[in-house]
């Protein structure tokens, strides 16, 4: 979904970089994070601590009823990769307002907190 000033062209509806991410929670705009690494991915490096919600992606297609799918949903992993194909899932179930965190934990490292691990 595309949003209005968006200052990344490079960006596919239904994408968010680190830095948009980081602006909406320091503003508190309404957003829900979705962790689907696995467990011990998240001791290693996490973003901060918002009321994430943490669904590994083998278990999505088993949990999906614990998410809203009216709600603005930022979906994140290590790089990108699982949580766009967990993003292309909600989408199909008719998840309206669902973001991929471009990058990931390594590009949010990058971007908004190199204290960040990187892993």
């Amino acid at each position: 979904m595309a949003e209005e000033g968006r200052s990344s062209p490079e960006l596919e509806p239904g994408e968010m970089t680190p830095r948009e991410l980081s602006q909406r929670l320091k503003q508190e705009q309404p957003v829900v994070l979705l962790d689907v690494r696995q467990p011990h991915e998240r001791e290693i490096a996490d973003l901060p601590e918002s009321g994430q919600l943490r669904i590994p992606l083998d278990e999505l297609p088993d949990r999906v009823d614990e998410l809203d799918p009216d709600v603005n949903l930022v979906i994140y992993c290590r790089s990108g990769a699982r949580s766009g194909q967990a993003a292309e899932f909600l989408s199909a179930r008719g998840f309206a307002h669902v973001y991929n965190l471009v990058g990931g934990i390594l590009r949010w490292r990058e971007e908004v907190d190199p204290s960040v691990q990187a892993y």
